[in-house]
């Protein structure tokens, strides 16, 4: 793992250990808490109509929010064990259908039997896509979903909220963080994809408004294709001086920490479970550190 950490945050020494500390107990917590968990399928009013939701949450007491993006292939089982996890180390998580405006969810269910090589596939993620791509969605989604968490008994008001998304989800991060200043206090983006362009929208470009402890996961093969968005990304959160640990994870592949990502053509694996752990740890410890 290649570490390109910015020097100005006086806190992220403390994330390694933290992260440690974090990990292992999700390593055994898990098993011990899981029938603490809560998750309840639910429905949000938003201005473009109305989004289906996992949340989960401790079955007691209020905790600080998280909103997790998924990646393309939307809220399914995979990201439903992962908000799971969390809620099991004492946060409560909504994972959002960020696609309710075309589809209910699940639109896949195990992403492994998904064929990016089918056209009909490829159309679909088009589909899906469309409309939170458009100007302005993803900040009246994120708005409305912050709400909506401060109006839980489950979720403490006096804690920040997380926000943590992965391949697609990593710019819908940025634009939550973004738009919701205020309550938004750590985010965290796993093999984002687009996070750096030379378009006058580039998500990175947002780093400016947020307020939030920062921690980027990026693929050794999303940095072979541009080996300088590491260095943007680091540039304007020091420009912003907003904490923030921008590592590339070697030998991983887009994908690497989602446990049903489909398979490489030759069959390799995308997930890469020593590496997706690491990935978790830090996570826990960046929330532990910015939000706990």
């Amino acid at each position: 793992m290649t570490d390109t950490t910015n020097s100005n945050d006086v806190s992220r020494r403390g994330f390694t250990a933290l992260g440690v500390a974090a990990g292992l107990t999700a390593s055994v917590g898990v098993a011990r808490a899981a029938d603490d968990v809560v998750m309840k399928d639910v429905t949000i009013k938003t201005p473009d109509g109305v989004c289906d939701a996992a949340f989960i949450h401790p079955a007691t007491g209020s905790h600080p929010g998280v909103i997790i993006w998924t990646d393309i292939f939307g809220l399914r089982p995979s990201f439903r064990d992962l908000g799971k996890r969390l809620a099991a180390l004492g946060y409560s998580v909504l994972v959002p259908n960020p696609f309710y405006r075309t589809d209910k969810s699940p639109v896949v269910v195990d992403a492994s039997t998904f064929n990016f090589n089918d056209p009909a596939s490829r159309a679909l993620t088009a589909r899906w896509t469309g409309p939170i791509n458009q100007p302005g969605a993803i900040e009246r989604d994120s708005a409305t979903y912050v709400a909506w968490l401060d109006t839980q008994k489950e979720v403490s008001k006096t804690k920040k909220m997380g926000t943590q998304g992965y391949c697609m989800g990593g710019p819908l991060v940025f634009k939550t963080a973004a738009a919701n200043p205020a309550r938004i206090g750590a985010i965290a983006t796993f093999h984002g994809g687009g996070l750096v362009t030379d378009k006058p929208d580039s998500p990175h470009l947002l780093i400016a408004k947020m307020k939030a402890h920062a921690y980027l996961a990026i693929a050794a093969s999303d940095d072979s294709k541009q080996p300088d968005a590491k260095d943007k990304l680091k540039a304007a959160f020091a420009a912003a001086s907003l904490p923030a640990d921008v590592l590339v994870y070697d030998g991983t592949i887009h994908g690497w920490t989602v446990r049903d990502m489909p398979k490489q053509p030759d069959g390799t694996p995308i997930y890469n479970p020593p590496e997706a752990e690491r990935a978790f740890t830090a996570l826990t410890g960046l929330y532990k550190s910015s939000i706990a």
